[in-house]
């Protein structure tokens, strides 16, 4: 087909398949609703596909395993075997009649085509760029206080890979855009920008003028990128040979997409009482990222740039004061699978004491100079999951402080499924009103109210109950080892 990239082989993925209803060949039971929009999620870890009706009802999803490549000169991300995936998946929605594709992806990647094709392949994030190289970039960053973008390790500010690229000789003659517009480049042919994704702590945008930085005009990196549209934006409609490949209408609309995090701000945004109020979104996954969007004016420049704390830009290029940290990722590297019910194992853990201490992830999060650890570490597996349960609502709760959220919190994602971790977040912080929403209220839901934006939330905001327990003692040890070990 001559589209994505051909020079890495495919890996063997694991698949997950989640259907709602019964599918007889090509044809779908009658009376059921059908599927007039697709959104692309295209997540560090995972990447998903899903097919909603024109009422906001999530009909088929489908998620893939994303895999982690190692090629020379530098690690890229699995986008040709993502690619590859994703056109075999459009297939399988075929039979409905589908008007619209949305895209979203993650952050903190950049891709680039060169003559209708990619020009490399988009550099993994998490790759290590050789210390010389990243030194010399980082002496030519704006400061913090201009574009909101922290010093960040490995690629996480983009401008950094481009830096890297620029040495290989990789953006000569190129047109660049983030990495949820490759996606709708790759479906529409239409290459374009968008402001979520350029805020993304890339160093290359100015929240507070919606604008390029100058080091992106300085480097010439501003001239290359495609135009920037809105992310509601019809940028194409599908490509001919995509639309025989797969089944789909060649008059598919293909939009220009976002970052996932806005996405599922967009979402939040929706319900009636959180709209236009102070209120915070805490979207989970690999990352965990509080995004405040604040009843009045913020000092953005306050932000405490050494604890992970940025200005990412909204759909409509305001900023927004967020903080993160891998949350997902180190409930991984500790071996927990918290994202569940239950609250086994709280009590005896906070009896004894049990507890994680930061950070597990080098360089991410409010501690990200510290080398994590336990303290009097369970050897009950349900007090281990409590303890690492916690753990992530203890640092959240500091995220959530650094950006000064008060009043409304909305918990999304995979891990508003943890009941320890939702409950101790509301017991943590008894002056916020902690919700969580029907799983569907998410990253693809806001993605998808782009596209119809007087859409309504499936479900209900459903308030999390705090623990009758005295988690302030807990955090007060917590905060005290943090102190002793500094």
């Amino acid at each position: 087909m001559g589209i994505g990239l051909t020079i890495y082989a495919s890996q063997e993925q694991s698949l997950s398949i989640e259907s709602n209803h019964t599918q007889v060949g090509w044809e779908w039971e009658a009376g059921l609703p059908q599927g007039f929009a697709i959104v692309v999620d295209i997540g560090k870890t995972l990447s998903k596909i899903s097919l909603w009706s024109r009422e906001g009802q999530c009909l088929e999803r489908r998620t893939r395993t994303n895999a982690v490549l190692l090629a020379n000169p530098y690690a890229p991300l699995d986008t040709k075997a993502t690619a590859d995936w994703l056109i075999e998946s459009l297939a399988e929605f075929a039979s409905h009649p589908v008007e619209a594709i949305i895209p979203v992806a993650h952050g903190a990647a950049v891709a680039g085509i060169r003559d209708g094709a990619p020009a490399f392949p988009s550099p993994d994030y998490e790759w290590e760029i050789p210390a010389d190289c990243l030194s010399e970039y980082r002496d030519q960053r704006d400061a913090f206080a201009l574009t909101g973008s922290p010093k960040l390790p490995a690629g996480l500010n983009f401008g950094a890979q481009l830096h890297y690229l620029d040495t290989l000789g990789s953006l000569d003659r190129v047109t660049l855009m983030p990495y949820a517009q490759y996606w709708a480049w790759l479906l529409s042919g239409a290459a374009t920008s968008e402001v979520t994704s350029l805020g993304c702590h890339s160093d290359l945008w100015l929240p507070g003028d919606s604008d390029f930085s100058p080091i992106a005009n300085r480097r010439g990196w501003a001239g290359d990128f495609a135009p920037i549209v809105h992310a509601s934006d019809v940028v194409g409609t599908l490509r001919p040979e995509l639309a025989e490949r797969t089944g789909l209408s060649p008059a598919v609309r293909v939009h220009a997409g976002l970052h996932d995090s806005n996405a599922a701000l967009v979402a939040a945004r929706g319900w009636p009482g959180l709209a236009a109020r102070e209120m915070t979104v805490l979207s989970t996954g690999t990352w965990f990222v509080a995004m405040r969007s604040p009843g009045g004016p913020v000092d953005l420049a306050a932000l405490p740039e050494a604890r992970d704390c940025l200005v990412n830009a909204d759909v409509e290029g305001r900023p927004v004061p967020s903080a993160r940290f891998m949350g997902g990722r180190e409930i991984e590297t500790l071996g927990g699978g918290i994202d569940r019910p239950g609250s086994d194992g709280l009590a005896e853990v906070l009896k004894t004491g049990a507890m994680v201490l930061p950070a597990h992830v080098p360089g991410c999060g409010p501690f990200a100079d510290m080398v994590g650890g336990w303290i009097g570490k369970p050897s009950g597996e349900s007090q281990r999951q409590a303890a690492i349960a916690l753990y992530a609502a203890l640092v959240a709760d500091c995220s959530l402080d650094l950006i000064g959220a008060k009043e409304r919190l909305l918990i999304e994602g995979r891990f508003a499924a943890s009941e320890i971790f939702v409950r101790a977040l509301a017991t943590l912080r008894p002056n916020t009103q902690v919700f969580t929403a029907s799983a569907e209220a998410d990253v693809s839901f806001g993605a998808l109210r782009l596209v119809e934006p007087t859409l309504s939330l499936p479900g209900t905001l459903i308030p999390a109950e705090p623990f009758d327990a005295d988690l302030d003692s807990y955090r007060s040890g917590w905060l005290s080892h943090l102190e002793n070990t500094a």
